[in-house]
C-alpha cells in the first residue's frame, strides 16, 4: 500500500460511529455484537442452503428452478452480510450518542425471501 492509501484507511477507520459520543455500557455493545453475529449466521445458513441445493439436488429439482434459486440465495446472503455490518455500526453509533434505535425492515424482507424460496422449492419437488 502506498502512504496515500494508508492515510486514507486511517481516515476511514475507526468510523465516527465508534468514536463519537461516549462508550455505552458493555452489555449493550455485546448485545449489538451478538445480533450482528446472528445476522452473519443467517447469511452463512443461506450459503449452506444454496450449496446443498446445488450439490445434492440436481436430480430432484429441475435446473431451471434450481439455478435461479441458488443464485438468489447467494445474493441475499451476500447482501445480508453487508447489511449486518452496516446495522451493527449504526446501532453502535446510536448507543454511543444516545439516539433512538429504529426497527429493521430487513427482517421482513429476509422472511419473505426465505418463505418464497421454500414455496418455490416445495413446488419444484412436488411437480417433478
Amino acid at each position: 500500500m502506498t502512504p496515500t492509501s494508508v492515510a486514507a484507511v486511517g481516515r476511514l477507520w475507526p468510523p465516527r460511529a465508534l468514536t463519537d459520543g461516549e462508550a455505552p455500557d458493555a452489555r449493550f455493545t455485546l448485545a449489538n455484537e451478538r445480533t450482528f453475529l446472528a445476522w452473519i449466521r443467517t447469511a452463512l445458513g443461506l450459503v449452506a442452503a444454496a450449496v446443498g441445493l446445488e450439490a445434492f439436488a440436481p436430480h430432484v429439482v429441475p435446473e431451471a428452478v434450481r439455478t435461479p434459486l441458488v443464485v438468489t440465495l447467494l445474493l441475499v446472503a451476500a447482501g445480508l452480510a453487508g447489511y449486518a455490518f452496516r446495522r451493527w455500526l449504526a446501532v453502535e453509533g446510536a448507543l454511543r450518542t444516545r439516539r433512538e434505535l429504529r426497527g429493521s425492515p430487513a427482517t421482513v424482507a429476509l422472511s419473505a425471501v426465505i418463505v418464497a424460496a421454500g414455496i418455490v422449492l416445495a413446488l419444484a419437488i412436488a411437480l417433478t
